[in-house]
């Protein structure tokens, strides 16, 4: 599985990367958000998820959950300074700073096979590991338009083990092949967001009037290499009584170099904002996946196909001034989204769909305002394939802000 690279708030609204900027939320999609923060910002997420998976004979329930993100962010220019001496600038800069999972294999699949003879054997495929990428982005605005780059470093490791064994045959060798991996590799995106205000003139004739903003985005990457280190172990192994192991090596390869291509990417959207009270955005992506390959996996250049996602969403806060009533300050965010996964199974690509909603909740942290995030999303991904799967993820998002960063101090 791949990690969306869309933090908690924007999961909650179906992933608006492309187009959506915040300015005490971190938007690692479009790098050119980070331009638009008015404070510091430390985002941290967690998730827990229910798998329901079945296929035409058996269905299973799964539990997981993993620390997902750790995020810093921060304008490079404090926009208090701009206020204490009454100057506005033309260009504001912004920085951040990202760890987090690229990927996660996690699969333990069994089942009964038999010879032509009746004789019955087991087969079981197991999979473990995850890939992380480490992120530097930079950003500059000018007036309306904003550019970023995301700079990376991606490593991790990957094992894979299939294992076949004659149960009930006594003395039956069990055959053992397990391929491990070490994969590294720079990764980059870049991006561009143009906003504007719609209803200036309104605002220029009444100050009070809540301002009306469109948010145009596009992010792309181009396809990116990257190496690996692979060791391939091929083993027969017998148990003996007394607990005593036979084994019969067949193959063992230590240190194979490898190589490998990640896809290219591009996603444009478009957000509609309404003062600070509400927004709805659309969102589109297209990965190239066919041009994707791995020697260390075996995974050929057209293996896999191309993928997008279409996401709408937005949010609804009644009143973030209201001083008595908390849930008036809460951003009720909700989202649709449906997307083609590069995987093929049984002939038919797979396909998802689902819902998102979830609350942006403010909260007071030394004397600065924060924001707890909770998302939820009901998916459903490979309806009508061999293997089918229902899935609730429960996400929790925790933003500090601090407007104190780069402060220039002042005396009498």
């Amino acid at each position: 599985d791949l990690a969306d690279n869309n933090f908690n708030h924007l999961r909650q609204m179906g992933g608006l990367g492309a187009s959506y900027y915040d300015g005490y939320h971190i938007n690692i999609v479009n790098p050119a958000s980070y331009a638009f923060l008015n404070s510091t910002a430390f985002d941290v997420g967690v998730f827990a998820k229910h798998t329901t998976i079945k296929d035409s004979k058996a269905s299973n329930q799964i539990w997981g959950g993993n620390l997902e993100y750790f995020s810093l962010a921060f304008p490079l220019k404090n926009p208090i300074n701009e206020i204490y001496d009454n100057v506005r600038t033309k260009y504001k800069l912004g920085m951040a700073f990202t760890l987090m999972q690229h990927s996660s294999v996690n699969y333990d699949i069994g089942y009964i096979d038999s010879l032509s003879n009746g004789e019955q054997f087991s087969r079981n495929y197991q999979g473990t590991g995850g890939t992380y990428k480490v992120l530097w982005g930079n950003a500059i605005r000018f007036k309306n338009v904003s550019f970023g780059v995301n700079l990376g470093y991606l490593l991790g490791k990957l094992k894979y083990e299939n294992k076949l064994q004659f149960d009930a045959t006594e003395f039956a060798y069990a055959d053992l092949y397990g391929n491990d991996f070490r994969m590294k590799g720079f990764i980059w995106n870049a991006g561009f967001i143009f906003t504007d205000v719609i209803n200036k003139s309104a605002v220029a004739k009444n100050r009070t009037t809540p301002v009306k903003r469109i948010s145009l985005g596009i992010h792309a990457n181009s396809a990116t290499s990257f190496s690996t280190d692979y060791t391939i172990n091929h083993v027969l192994l017998q148990q003996l009584p007394g607990n005593i192991f036979n084994t019969d090596t067949l193959q063992i390869k230590d240190s194979i170099p490898g190589k490998g291509k990640l896809p290219a990417e591009l996603g444009i959207g478009a957000t509609f904002f309404s003062g600070e009270k509400f927004s709805f955005g659309v969102n589109y992506t297209t990965t190239l996946w066919s041009a994707y390959y791995n020697e260390a996996s075996g995974d050929t250049k057209g293996s896999l196909k191309n993928s997008q996602k279409l996401s709408v969403g937005g949010h609804f806060r009644p009143n973030y001034k209201s001083f008595d009533n908390f849930f008036d300050r809460v951003y009720y965010r909700y989202g649709l989204y449906y997307n083609t996964d590069p995987r093929v199974v049984g002939g038919n690509q797979l396909n998802a769909y689902g819902l998102t909603f979830g609350f942006g909740m403010p909260f007071v942290y030394q004397r600065k305002i924060s924001h707890v995030n909770l998302g939820f999303n009901f998916g459903i991904r490979g309806q009508n394939t061999p293997i089918s799967e229902k899935f609730v993820k429960i996400s929790l998002g925790v933003t500090f802000n601090d407007d104190e960063w780069f402060l220039k101090r002042k005396y009498n």
